[in-house]
């Protein structure tokens, strides 16, 4: 079986012409090359990233997790609005006891 034999069933050709053809392709311009229009402006650089924390991706076990979000709750049901994870990390953080920490982590 030939490689077109087995994609051929599955793409039609004319289908993925058109669909490569509008999306990724425009059409070529008519008429002399002085009608061609200039190329778009490029992009202006992206507003420069704060300083003052970083956006980082750390792995929880799903039962640490449950009971962060757990603890979150409870300071929410005490009035405090704006409890989420990460404050509450940031708080654990500061009151850390580095003598009270188990050898084995």
């Amino acid at each position: 079986m030939h490689r077109d034999e087995r994609f051929g069933r599955v793409l039609d050709g004319d289908e993925v012409s058109g669909v490569l053809s509008g999306a990724f392709y425009s059409p070529l311009p008519e008429g002399p090359q002085s009608e061609v229009r200039p190329s778009p402006e490029p992009r202006k650089s992206a507003a420069p990233k704060p300083a003052h924390y970083k956006v980082i991706c750390i792995s929880l076990y799903t039962q640490d997790l449950e009971h962060l979000d757990e603890l979150v709750d409870k300071l929410k049901g005490r009035g405090m609005t704006k409890a989420n994870r990460s404050a509450l990390i940031r708080a654990a953080l500061e009151q850390v006891d580095l003598d009270k920490v188990p050898r084995q982590i």
